[in-house]
């Protein structure tokens, strides 16, 4: 049944319950049928009020941060595997009572803190990220293996073998991308890493896997899971996707505020702000689908969609609608739940937009909304 609209707040990030187990259901089959771990990046997707969706299909969670890691402790249930650049001595101790994975960026890093995790009394399996110099990410803000990357160990630094402790390996090079380019990506990891595979007991594939966006090929990806399995047969093999997970499972809806003519282009200004509440589509960028819009067409009414902060750059354009808009009216930009509600800001003071779910009962769910205290509180 359509969405009704008129029972969202606005501004409000709804995540459709049903598309979310759409996705899960795909993820589930890809776990099973390659036999791997397939976990959730809280980096991409955090809204955890849908985790005790998730542990039904998925194997567990990575975490970034301690914050990230203690949400996962505490709202998933389970031990995150856990990565960070950098992890800090204060926070350290806690960190580890939330992990059952640790892996370590540097081996300056590995060296500080593998004492702590050997006296620790709970296992945790200690890990290293490596660089295998190969990635098809095209904008270097999102590309690991650009020269001058701080992320990974390259195999010059590494040395002819892995450091005493040190049970997995971890390398993540992927954004967005399918799985012809993991195949390839596996090839460049076994030509530089290969002859430590076998003194490893598992290997995280990182994130990055779009498997739920229509055009993944599962069956391949499946393929390359179970051909490297077969090769290395003591291997846990581990994937973490951000993205999938929440990929078109939602939109956010806003509201038009006011209709300007800023020197001849008609600019609908929203009660939401790509700057503050959708930073990817300025960084990435990448220009976000709107329901009942699309890209220019010649002799329809086409506005350019404006944020509500002050910043300048902070609009997105241009559309067309088959209808003039008009104040007050609904509009819903799609495909808004991943690598987005992680990301948003209250740059200006405006207040971050609430968060609900479209259940599959067909009723809308608010979860939380937000007020001054959530902009006064970081500052």
């Amino acid at each position: 049944m359509p969405i009704d609209l008129s029972k969202i707040p606005s501004p409000c990030f709804v995540l459709e319950e049903e598309l979310l187990i759409k996705n899960l259901e795909k993820l589930k089959y890809v776990r099973e049928s390659a036999d791997i771990d397939l976990i959730v990046a809280l980096k991409g997707f955090s809204m955890y009020s849908t985790f005790p969706t998730l542990k039904k299909y998925l194997s567990g969670a990575t975490a970034s941060s301690l914050g990230e890691a203690r949400l996962i402790f505490e709202e998933m249930g389970c031990q995150a595997h856990t990565y960070s650049p950098a992890y800090k001595p204060s926070e350290f101790d806690e960190l580890m009572s939330y992990s059952s994975h640790i892996t370590f960026n540097s081996l300056n890093q590995f060296n500080q803190f593998k004492n702590h995790v050997i006296d620790n009394q709970k296992k945790i399996s200690m890990g290293i990220r490596v660089n295998p110099l190969y990635s098809e990410v095209e904008t270097d803000m999102y590309n690991p293996c650009i020269p001058g990357s701080r992320l990974g160990v390259t195999r010059d630094a590494l040395g002819k073998d892995l450091p005493e402790g040190i049970e997995g390996l971890h390398f993540h090079t992927l954004c967005e991308n399918d799985s012809k380019t993991l195949e390839r990506t596996i090839e460049a990891f076994e030509k530089h890493f290969g002859d430590l595979i076998s003194k490893v007991k598992w290997i995280n594939m990182g994130g990055g896997h779009l498997i739920t966006r229509k055009d993944y090929d599962i069956e391949h990806l499946i393929s390359i899971l179970k051909a490297f399995k077969n090769k290395y047969p003591h291997l846990k093999v581990i994937l973490e996707p951000g993205s999938a997970i929440g990929w078109q499972t939602g939109y956010l809806v806003s509201e038009v505020l006011d209709i300007v003519d800023a020197q001849g282009i008609d600019v609908a200004i929203l009660d939401v702000s790509f700057a503050a509440h959708m930073p990817d589509t300025l960084e990435m960028p990448y220009k976000p689908k709107i329901w009942g819009a699309t890209d220019v067409v010649e002799g329809k009414p086409t506005y350019r969609m404006g944020g509500m902060t002050c910043l300048a750059g902070d609009f997105m354009g241009d559309y067309s609608f088959e209808k003039p808009l008009q104040i007050g009216d609904t509009i819903v930009l799609d495909d808004m739940i991943h690598y987005t509600m992680v990301k948003t800001t209250t740059f200006n003071g405006v207040g971050l937009p609430s968060i609900g779910t479209w259940t599959i009962e067909n009723e809308f769910k608010l979860h939380k909304s937000f007020g001054y205290e959530t902009f006064k509180d970081r500052l």
